[in-house]
Parts: structure tokens; C-alpha cells; sequence
């Protein structure tokens, strides 16, 4: 079921041709009332039972709307022309938006990759382009655009881990992008029959479950201090090591294995500790 586009007349010369016949009808009966004509009073009715019949084929499309029209049941085509048209009065014209339209689905409850339960949520941005399809191959199709939605972001949750925990890795926290993309290429596929096209489609709303959410807080405290503490030592190790080449280099000191222990583990301390060192200063010898 494709969309087939028909013509229609405009609904404004027609109004205006149908109620002159219904005056011409409505003037001829008078006359024949006057006159006691009984055929041209029947055929005067006749008229204008058939002009009044026909102003049932008046309808009014809008801007960025579709009239799918059919007759006893069998797809015609769509009239796209704005303002009032007229078409054959036993058409049948259903009206479908081809507006932009948007919702904010609600907080899902899954489980992502690695089976820990999180809440998600996304806005999808979706418009109509084919109303023939629209109305006839689904059976309401607002509707079916909100299940298969909700249905398509738990599929692409539980394809992610929440966090990265691997180089290149992708997860719903960190690649917001790339989920978008896969998020509106999964609703795609899904609403392709429906004549729906998905605009965009991001991720509104992303957390723990509430029952996980403490302890998957407490993890992210304890990795973002390692990582911390693996950049400040490295750190140290470099400025040690600049350090004692300085001195060796300038000939300031000569050390042996053992003060050059010591002096490394000064310095760690000195520069690795979470509170401020005293120093204490040695008057004798350096031995």
C-alpha cells in the first residue's frame, strides 16, 4: 500500500455553484406552487435534493495534512491541497497530520548488558510521510508508534553496558551519539510499514535503578579515586626520576643505592600524600 496522490476541486466555486442550484430548485418549486405544476415542482425537489446531496463532498484539509479518501472501502488516492475541496460525495476522507510531532516515553525499568537494572527514557521526534500506509496497513498508528518505540529502546538497553569498562567500548552512558543513532535506526526499521519517518530520537533519561543506584555510586567513586591515584603516582615516579638525573647530571650530590632509596621514598611521600608534609631539617652530617 503506497501513497497515491489524486485531484481535487476547489471547494469555494463549487459551494457557490451548488447553492445556486439549490436557489434556482428552491425558486422553481415556488413558481410551480404558484402556477400548480406538479411536474415541475417534482423536478425542481429532485434538483434540489441532489445540490444538497452533493455539498456533503465539501471538506477542509490543512496546512501540512493529508485527506485519505476511498470509496466502499477501497483506497482512491490522498488529497494534499489545502484549504476547502470538494470530491465526490460518496468519498469517504480520512484526515491524517503530516506534522512533526514528538513524545518523551516513560522511564523504563531494564537490565543493560551486564544485567544491572536501570532506568531509561527517550523523546522521539516522528512525522508521518506516507498516509496511505498510515491508515491501512496499521490498525491505529499513534499507537503503534508508542509500543514499538518503547519496544525499540528496551531492545537497544540491553544490547549496552551502562558504563565503559573496556577501551572502545560503547555504553549508554558515555556515546551518547552513537546510542542516538542506533536508537533512531532501530525505530526506523520498526515503523518503515507504518509510513513513518523517525526525525531523531535521543535518550531523555538514564540512571540506576533505585535499589543499585548507592552501591553503583560507591563503584564510581572508588574507580574515579584510582584513576586519580594512578595519574598523581605516575606522576611522582617522573618528577623523582628528572630528579635524581638533575642531580647526577650537575654532580650537586653523589649517592649511593641506599640514600637514593631513601630519597626516592622522601619525594613519593612528599608528593603522593593527601595532607601536607613537615619537613625536618638534619644540622649534622648527611649521614
Amino acid at each position: 500500500m503506497k501513497e497515491n496522490p489524486i485531484r481535487s476541486l476547489p471547494g469555494i466555486p463549487a459551494l457557490l455553484f451548488l447553492l445556486a442550484i439549490d436557489a434556482v430548485a428552491i425558486y422553481g418549486m415556488l413558481s410551480a406552487v404558484a402556477h400548480d405544476s406538479h411536474a415541475l415542482l417534482g423536478a425542481g425537489a429532485l434538483v434540489a435534493v441532489v445540490a444538497s446531496f452533493c455539498l456533503a463532498g465539501l471538506y477542509m484539509v490543512e496546512p501540512n495534512q493529508a485527506a485519505v479518501v476511498s470509496l466502499f472501502g477501497k483506497y482512491v488516492g490522498t488529497v494534499k491541497e489545502n484549504g476547502l475541496r470538494w470530491n465526490n460525495p460518496f468519498y469517504t476522507k480520512k484526515k491524517v497530520s503530516q506534522r512533526v510531532r514528538n513524545f518523551e516515553s516513560g522511564k523504563l525499568k531494564v537490565n543493560e548488558l551486564d544485567g544491572s537494572p536501570i532506568e531509561i527514557a527517550a523523546v522521539i521526534v516522528w512525522q508521518v510521510v506516507d498516509s496511505a500506509e498510515a491508515v491501512y496497513n496499521v490498525d491505529d498508528y499513534e499507537s503503534f508508534v508508542h509500543i514499538q518505540s518503547e519496544s525499540a529502546l528496551r531492545a537497544m538497553a540491553t544490547s549496552y553496558p551502562y558504563d565503559q569498562h573496556e577501551e572502545g567500548q560503547l555504553a549508554l552512558r558515555s556515546h551518547a551519539t552513537e546510542i542516538s543513532q542506533h536508537l533512531q535506526q532501530e525505530l526506523a526499521e520498526r515503523l518503515a510499514d507504518a509510513g513513518v519517518q523517525v526525525l531523531d530520537a535521543r535518550i531523555s533519561h538514564l540512571a540506576y535503578a533505585p535499589e543499585i543506584a548507592q552501591a553503583m555510586l560507591q563503584r564510581q567513586q572508588a574507580n574515579a579515586i584510582i584513576a586519580a591515584r594512578t595519574r598523581i603516582v605516575a606522576g611522582a615516579v617522573g618528577m623523582v626520576e628528572m630528579a635524581l638525573a638533575e642531580l647526577q647530571k650537575n654532580g650537586v650530590v653523589h649517592l649511593d643505592e641506599e640514600r637514593k632509596a631513601q630519597m626516592v621514598s622522601n619525594l613519593l611521600v612528599v608528593l603522593c600524600g593527601e595532607r601536607s608534609t613537615q619537613p625536618i631539617v638534619n644540622a649534622g652530617t648527611l649521614y
